[in-house]
């Protein structure tokens, strides 16, 4: 299921930065609500996990683009 280039067209692009993007916004809000700890750790940590998912779920599509004509022959 993960190996499909639409499945990861739809990680790459539109659900991973999408959760990126909340998270980056759940953190900014802990720190300005006074929870500075644990709203720097939701934007390093987890904000990074979303983002540095999507680039890899790219890198993968890209891979199975390239190896899809040869399986057809």
């Amino acid at each position: 299921m993960l190996k499909k280039p639409e499945t990861l067209f739809v990680l790459g692009y539109m659900l991973l930065p999408l959760f990126a993007l909340l998270s980056a916004i759940v953190g900014l809000t802990m720190i300005l609500g006074g929870n500075k700890i644990p709203g720097i750790i939701v934007l390093v940590v987890v904000t990074q996990v979303f983002a540095f998912g999507a680039f890899f779920a790219l890198r993968a599509r890209k891979a199975a683009l390239l190896q899809e004509p040869d399986a057809g022959e």
